[in-house]
């Protein structure tokens, strides 16, 4: 694994504890409220004690959750981070002089200690009478005897390690709203390639230090805003207007200029799009819409993101969120804030000048966005995602290809065998905003806030054996429901069910591996007996059995054949003028074979593309594709 896909690897561990932090912040929140008054003073005591619990905690958290994330979700590594922090928490209380205590640097060092452990010996085979040690166990023992010794050895590293976070934490606040604008800018950038939360790990809980009156240390600018410092909150208040008014703007403007036909299906996209970064702060389905089809609109982009950090600086705001910069974590904090009310006019003016900016840059520059060209829109298929999910697998080149799958908030994390395998046609069809290739079989493919219900259905599928038989495209052309073909028989499913194609050029080509059981005697359709005794018939146009000479065929009754391969040629022209339809219906003739169908989105589709349809088959007799 290349350093760049390690660095992915980790930023998405280091996120996965911080998913605990809207509780710290609805509890804190609950406990502000005036319960005194209403006679009910314990509930406030027990929210308040529960939200600071969280953060006290907090090494706790990235502990486990950096060893769970490194280590595919494995019980046992984040067991043994867990042991490893409880062992530093006790190494350093009792022979400490009580200024070293666990921080969220050591825990998620003790994470990544015991993920990477898990990794390298979880299957470890020792002498048989140790043997008890070996596999899973080994883990515990090791992890457990390194945290150990590490936790020794810190108690005289830690102290000069706080004080070089400590004159980090200094340089940084002495270059005032400088510093937040190169923190902006960076933030921003690190996005595009899933890395930012390494670099908000930093400021958000390393930099900086305060006590709290019962004597507890906090670090980092987010546990020390909700611990009352009255100097932290610089690093995130000016987040809010690009979380708030500015990308959601972007949004409307791709909407304003999405093609007429297309804006329908474009404006319920990304009305929702802007509503969830709106609420949520969930930014990247609206970034990536545009951050590869004009790269140098998002770096204007980034450096507005660090101009908003830096007036709100300059305007002396304070303000913090415990999940991301929403309006939901902006009402919620409020009563700890300093100025946050000027935030709103400043998102405002944001919105105004990222909306008409946006318009002009796409206009003028003729930025493919979606909406622009069919071929770029998302699809709103997240009610079918069990069922798209097959199709999804095979453009990441099959399960054979899938080393690991993991999800952060918006975005797919693999690891591949081989990423040249991937389809990122076939992805962008299917939903996808982009995909980012980093190297070493490192992938990210955003599919915004369902990214995580797609990796629980595609981990399904790589842990099922299932009999499933997958369709390329025999034309090229549109892709119809088979409910939309001009000819009741079909349409009704009479024949068998499957879907149909509007062809554009004369060729039609084999879907899938498979024998040719029968061939029509004008050629105007034929049959595919497959390898797992699915019996398809592909007919070509509506109403042509009677126009003779017009076809002609390379294949014959008996011959194998494989998807892409060249069956029937045909003239388009004379079909277009005299048949009753060109359309070309793919049908299953024995669908009582099929346990589940999926379909790609009903678009165009090039000649012998995977896959437009999958099934999967109740018996198991398995052929299987060489």
């Amino acid at each position: 694994m290349n350093w760049l896909g390690s660095l992915q690897q980790l930023g998405r561990a280091v996120m996965l504890p911080t998913m605990v932090l809207p509780a710290a912040a609805i509890l804190l929140s609950v406990g502000s409220l005036p319960w005194d008054a209403w006679g009910l003073k314990v509930v406030g005591e027990v929210s308040t004690v529960a939200g600071h619990g969280i953060f006290y905690f907090l090494p706790y958290l990235f502990a486990v959750g950096v060893a769970l994330g490194l280590s595919n979700q494995a019980g046992q590594a984040g067991l043994a981070a867990l042991a490893g922090i409880v062992i530093y928490d006790q190494v350093t209380r009792n022979f400490g002089d009580g200024t070293v205590q666990p921080a969220s640097l050591i825990g998620i060092i003790l994470g990544a200690l015991a993920g990477v452990t898990h990794n390298r010996f979880k299957s470890i085979k020792l002498p048989e009478i140790l043997q008890f040690f070996g596999g899973s166990r080994f883990v515990l023992l090791i992890v457990g005897l390194c945290s150990a010794l590490f936790s020794f050895f810190m108690l005289w590293i830690a102290p000069i390690l706080q004080h070089a976070l400590n004159a980090i934490a200094t340089w940084e606040y002495s270059l005032g709203g400088f510093g937040l604008f190169i923190y902006g800018v960076l933030y921003r950038v690190l996005v595009a390639f899933g890395l930012h939360h390494l670099l908000n790990n930093v400021f958000w809980f390393q930099l900086g230090t305060y006590e709290t009156a019962d004597g507890n240390i906090v670090q980092g600018d987010l546990p020390r805003f909700f611990a009352g410092d009255p100097t932290a909150g610089y690093f995130m208040a000016g987040l809010f207007p690009i979380m708030m008014f500015a990308i959601p703007a972007i949004a409307f403007a791709i909407i304003q200029e999405a093609r007429e036909d297309l804006k329908p299906k474009i404006k319920k996209t990304f009305l929702t799009s802007a509503l969830v970064c709106f609420l949520t702060g969930v930014s990247e389905q609206i970034e990536f819409a545009f951050l590869f089809a004009a790269p140098y609109l998002f770096i204007v982009h980034a450096v507005m993101s660090g101009l908003a950090m830096w007036i709100s600086y300059w305007l002396d705001i304070r303000h913090g969120f415990s999940y991301s910069a929403g309006i939901i974590d902006y009402i919620l904090n409020f009563h700890l804030s300093e100025n946050a009310w000027k935030l709103i006019p400043i998102g405002i003016l944001y919105g105004l000048v990222y909306y008409f900016l946006f318009r002009w840059a796409i206009r003028t520059f003729k930025i493919p966005t979606p909406g622009r060209e069919e071929g770029s829109m998302l699809e709103d298929w997240v009610g079918n995602i069990p069922y798209q999910a097959p199709l999804i697998l095979e453009a990441l080149g099959g399960k054979e290809n899938i080393v690991q799958v993991e999800a952060c908030i918006t975005r797919l994390r693999l690891t591949v065998h081989n990423d040249r395998l991937i389809d990122t046609g076939a992805m962008k069809s299917m939903g996808s905003a982009g995909l980012i290739k980093l190297g070493g079989g490192n992938v990210q493919v955003v599919f915004g806030t369902y990214s995580e219900l797609i990796r629980e259905e595609i981990a399904k599928l790589l842990e099922r054996d299932l009999q499933q038989v997958l369709f390329c495209a025999p034309v090229q052309g549109k892709m119809l429901p088979i409910e939309e073909v001009p000819d009741q028989i079909f349409a009704a499913k009479l024949v068998g069910d499957g879907v149909a194609f509007v062809p554009e050029k004369g060729e039609l080509v084999s879907p899938v591996y498979g024998t040719i059981m029968h061939m029509y005697p004008t050629m105007h359709a034929l049959g595919i007996s497959t390898r797992e005794g699915l019996e398809v018939l592909l007919h070509i146009g509506i109403d042509t059995s009677q126009l003779k000479g017009h076809f002609e065929a390379f294949v014959q009754e008996g011959d194998t054949v494989e998807p892409g391969q060249l069956l029937i040629k045909f003239d388009l022209a004379v079909l277009r003028a005299e048949a009753a339809s060109l359309t070309t219906p793919m049908v299953i003739t024995n669908p009582d074979r099929v346990k589940s169908w999926s379909f790609a989105p009903f678009k165009q589709v090039k000649k012998g593309q995977a896959s437009v349809m999958s099934v999967v088959l109740y018996d198991r007799n398995v052929g299987g594709v060489e």
